[in-house]
């Protein structure tokens, strides 16, 4: 009788712990987005819908599918995103989570979510937060503003070439960009997991980048860096204007696609400016005559 009495107890306080545990871990987290509120709750089943099988239970990224994917799902328990308006280091804010949903991730198997509404993606939003405690300590940092895009002509894009060569980006990109620079097979990510660098010149489809297709997305990757892969930010290293002048000339390496920079070049003869030489040192202070022995 007594050993059924504390059976019962021990059940009773199991109950209770995993109840407690279980309130604790279904604490409301919400995201906003322009007008809209995404909550937590509501995207728990939108989670399990379409996102579980990869990412995993628990935001981890070793879903089911996991061991078949390559790149390997986003691990939701780290907080680390690629695609940001943030500098580097820093959370991304809820609209650059939001954006990622509906625009999925090239040369990955993250598709793009657009088929679900701007409510679910919301929603979406907030329960992904859930995963990482830092959305509780952490605030995003301040979004980068964007200056204006300055015209794209002959002189920038020869001037993103000089850059593209002294940044040595081409050490992992490739001096044609097709993503086989000399360190290309040597990169990891984060999690020690191979990376290959993006390949500008992919294919008859390649008109976009990893966190979009605009210039303004890629301007922010130089800016902000890509947060888990080797890809630096370079928002110390270079100003506005170089930055531009990197989009127009990477713009080039997208031998498939319409756009201004390849006008712009077919236009040159296919031909980029000559760099310009270094201005000359300045010369040194000529030393005062030396005297001769005994003269005044």
């Amino acid at each position: 009788m007594r050993t059924k009495i504390f059976q019962g107890m021990f059940v009773a306080i199991g109950v209770a712990f995993l109840a407690a545990a279980s309130l604790c871990g279904a604490q409301e987290m919400e995201s906003h987005i322009g007008s809209l509120t995404g909550h937590s709750n509501d995207g728990t089943k939108l989670y399990k819908r379409y996102c579980f099988y990869c990412h995993g239970q628990y935001g981890d990224g070793a879903g089911e599918n996991a061991a078949w994917i390559e790149p390997k799902p986003r691990d939701f328990t780290a907080a680390t995103f690629k695609c940001r308006s943030t500098t580097t280091g820093f959370l991304p804010t809820d609209e650059d989570l939001y954006k990622s949903i509906a625009r999925g991730f090239s040369n990955s198997n993250m598709p793009p979510w657009a088929p679900l509404s701007n409510q679910n993606r919301a929603d979406l939003v907030a329960y992904i937060k859930t995963f990482s405690p830092r959305w509780k300590t952490e605030k995003p940092a301040e979004v980068l503003v964007v200056p204006s895009e300055p015209p794209v002509n002959i002189e920038s894009i020869s001037h993103g070439h000089e850059l593209f060569e002294k940044l040595e980006c081409w050490k992992c990109h490739g001096q044609e960009g097709r993503g086989d620079g000399p360190s290309a097979s040597t990169l990891t990510d984060s999690k020690d997991q191979p990376i290959r660098p993006y390949n500008f010149a992919g294919g008859a489809n390649d008109s976009r980048f990893k966190c979009g297709s605009e210039n303004a997305d890629i301007y922010k990757i130089f800016m902000t860096g890509v947060d888990g892969t080797p890809m630096p930010s370079f928002g110390d290293v270079i100003k506005p204007n170089d930055a531009w002048d990197l989009v127009h000339f990477l713009r080039t390496l997208q031998v498939n696609r319409k756009s201004k920079e390849n006008e712009v070049l077919k236009a040159a003869g296919g031909k980029l400016l000559p760099e310009k030489p270094a201005p000359p040192a300045p010369e040194a202070p000529a030393a005062p005559d030396a005297k001769a022995p005994g003269s005044r």
